[in-house]
């Protein structure tokens, strides 16, 4: 995974962090759901926050990712990939990659807030995640 800066530019280890949060929403989306998605509740335009707590990955990062019928993926201009989904209690999981690396994460959203952790690499922390819009 690629993180791009404000500027546009590559931000350096910006790949281990951002791959290792969006791969622990998205895994923990998918263990959670046991085949039930939350359908509307959750969908729409999340802002996520990036936090790495122990290993040598970027302090932070910011995403937005896009909640349609449950199913999480990428709403920026970033070049990574991002598959999870949210089960009918909140629960999400969530996998990032990109660049032949990868990180998990997971977590619970309630209402329009969320929190979780992720692993990746060397790295591991924590994100939380707001909604922005439909």
């Amino acid at each position: 995974m690629i993180g791009i800066d404000h500027s546009g530019r590559r931000a350096p280890g910006a790949t281990a962090a951002a791959i290792a949060v969006a791969g622990t929403i998205v895994t923990s989306a998918m263990i959670a759901s046991t085949g039930s998605l939350a359908l509307p509740r959750y969908d729409g335009l999340w802002s996520v926050s990036i936090v790495t707590e122990k290993g040598d990955c970027d302090p932070g990062y910011r995403y937005p990712v896009r909640i349609s019928n449950g199913m999480l993926a990428n709403a920026g201009d970033s070049v990574f990939t991002v598959t999870g989904r949210v089960g009918g209690t909140g629960a999400i999981t969530v996998t990032v990659s990109a660049g032949g690396r990868r990180a998990t994460g997971s977590g619970r959203l309630a209402g329009n807030m969320g929190t979780g952790s992720w692993t990746g690499g060397s790295c591991s922390g924590s994100w939380t995640a707001e909604r922005r819009g439909p």
